[in-house]
């Protein structure tokens, strides 16, 4: 194990396939020249050159056209999104081509290609930067979603998702690229789907991903001074869900809070309620509680962007609330 970025996580797991595949490639905003808008292709460049590591136009729609052109014809391309709130520009070539494509083909075609990119918010980037769009995605039947939270996390399930036969969508965040955590030496691969229990406790459950599991962490400590055991799971992807590990914590605490970093309706949070409570309910000791952004555009007012966001204080509220309420 050693320490290292999760941008250099990320920057591993590219190269690394590419170095085993050559038909992997890099294309994007600033990807070559510049090496990656967060330094996550430094050095690439040099490595694989201008055919493998490619700087496009800010123009999504027709990059995001090309790689999925270029999957259908075999090739392995992972398209970089300077933020996700630009891949609405491309949407259409990822839901109605990527994410259809196999079953409009009736098998005969695949699109193993991979769009990756910061989502969420990033701080003082105002209504139009600071979308998380991981439900929207995961809502298009075809593609997979994933959203890591640590370094080692990121590096396996990137390399997963490159070697994967059908269109992936990898959302990171801007404000983790600097984060450092131990990654395993040498070959690994985590696989698509399954979550991860973080923590283990016995009181109440918490599920999480991404970067804002981080609140979820500090809440924990704190509570353990009061003898509140929290467990916590990142679920590390949200297409496909892994409903089977956050129905067993429930069944086992009694008890969910659930923490995202997104609009309430239509949340990943909504669809685990849904879930839990056709499978569990009968486990449950209180009401399912869930914690997201408020249900507006983020502003760009520091005081605003803090409102906005989920806290400290609304996730020990809302544990405090499934424990004694």
């Amino acid at each position: 194990m050693r320490e290292i970025q999760f941008r250099e996580a990320l920057g591993e797991a590219m190269s690394e396939e590419m170095r085993r595949n050559e038909n992997v490639f890099l294309m994007g905003e600033e990807v070559a020249e510049y090496n990656g808008a967060y330094k996550v292709s430094k050095g690439m460049l040099d490595e694989f050159g201008p055919k493998r590591v490619i700087d496009t136009p800010i123009a999504e729609l027709g990059f995001s056209g090309i790689g999925v052109g270029a999957a259908m014809k075999g090739l392995r391309p992972i398209i970089e999104f300077m933020t996700f709130n630009f891949s609405l520009v491309a949407i259409d070539q990822i839901i109605n081509n990527a994410a259809k494509m196999r079953n409009m083909s009736g098998g005969q075609l695949s699109v193993p290609i991979v769009f990756r990119g910061p989502t969420g918010s990033a701080g003082q980037l105002a209504a139009t930067h600071s979308q998380a769009f991981e439900s929207w995605f995961a809502n298009c039947p075809g593609l997979k979603v994933i959203v890591p939270s640590n370094p080692a996390d990121a590096k396996g399930l990137l390399k997963s998702a490159i070697r994967d036969n059908d269109p992936v969508i990898f959302m990171e965040s801007e404000q983790m690229y600097g984060d450092k955590g131990l990654v395993p030496e040498g070959e690994y691969l985590i696989p698509i789907g399954v979550a991860d229990i973080k923590r283990e406790g016995s009181d109440v459950t918490i599920v999480s991903f991404g970067k804002i599991i981080k609140l979820a962490y500090t809440v924990a400590d704190e509570l353990q001074k009061e003898n509140i055991s929290c467990e916590i799971i990142d679920l590390r992807t949200v297409r496909p869900i892994d409903y089977k590990t956050v129905i067993d914590s429930v069944k086992k605490t009694n008890r969910l809070v659930i923490l995202e970093e997104a609009w309430p309706l239509g949340s990943i949070a909504s669809e685990i309620t849904y879930m839990v409570q056709k499978e569990a309910f009968d486990y449950l000791d209180a009401p399912i509680r869930r914690v997201t952004t408020a249900d507006v555009p983020m502003s760009y007012a520091p005081t605003l962007v803090e409102a906005f966001l989920p806290s400290k204080e609304n996730l020990t509220a809302a544990i405090k609330a499934v424990l004694y309420k």
